[in-house]
């Protein structure tokens, strides 16, 4: 990916799609650094790395009137910590995305009479902020069991983690059900391995899970679901990252 001017970038909530609500989205992501300067050190100061933190902070036109607004997504979840997904491109199947789990540290609207009606919000992490892809773009809708496409993520090497989030947006039918789960394999995926499995989503909302550390030689990777229910449909985001 050359040099680029940021037009379209995605955000992706626990249960809501914050893009077309936000005109400013930034991540940092930071190492405290922990003096270990001595008698040895030569004249020169020495560190190593202490606690790790990320933070996502946005901003953009106010909405709320349905769970998918801005307003009512960030009421729902201020003081909560669920999973993010910030695209700085867009959200095809393969486009680059951080991914973390984090509390919704503040939420901020309102200005001055005659300005369009802002907001402002902070995510702190709880877990690490992960650089990985979108494996399920959030523009289709899904309303049978089914399996995604393929993303080349790499071999997942021992004392690293796969990470994947699921942020289910819209959710239609009587009594429906998803349950996604994270598959690895080599690039046919004929006979897949099941890394992760989410818990069944009736509703709006978002998980996030990770492995355990153990290293995993395959290095594709895909979504599945298991959907049931009377003509269920579901419309639902999902980022997959090694760390």
């Amino acid at each position: 990916m050359g040099k680029f001017v940021l037009l379209d970038a995605r955000l992706f909530a626990p249960g809501a799609d914050l893009s077309g609500a936000s005109s400013k989205i930034e991540l940092s992501s930071e190492i405290e650094d922990k003096e270990t300067t001595n008698y040895r050190s030569a004249g020169w100061k020495e560190v190593i790395g202490g606690l790790g933190s990320a933070e996502i902070s946005a901003e953009g036109q106010w909405e709320a009137g349905d769970p998918s607004k801005v307003d009512n997504a960030s009421w729902s979840t201020l003081g909560g910590i669920g999973p993010y997904t910030v695209c700085p491109t867009d959200s095809t199947v393969g486009a680059l995305a951080y991914i973390t789990s984090g509390m919704r540290a503040d939420y901020n609207v309102g200005d001055a009479v005659g300005e369009v009606a802002p907001w402002t919000g902070t995510v702190k992490s709880s877990w690490p902020l992960v650089r990985g892809q979108i494996a399920h773009p959030p523009g289709t809708a899904r309303t049978a069991t089914g399996t995604g496409t393929a993303v080349q993520l790499g071999a997942i090497p021992a004392g690293k983690r796969l990470y994947a989030a699921l942020h289910v947006l819209s959710v239609a039918g009587t009594t429906p059900s998803i349950t996604a789960r994270i598959e690895s394999g080599d690039a046919s995926l004929t006979t897949p391995t099941t890394r992760l499995t989410f818990g069944a989503a009736t509703a709006s909302g978002g998980q996030i899970l990770r492995g355990d550390g153990t290293a995993v030689a395959d290095a594709y990777y895909r979504v599945a679901w298991t959907i049931t229910g009377t003509t269920p449909s579901f419309m639902f985001a999902v980022s997959l990252g090694i760390r």
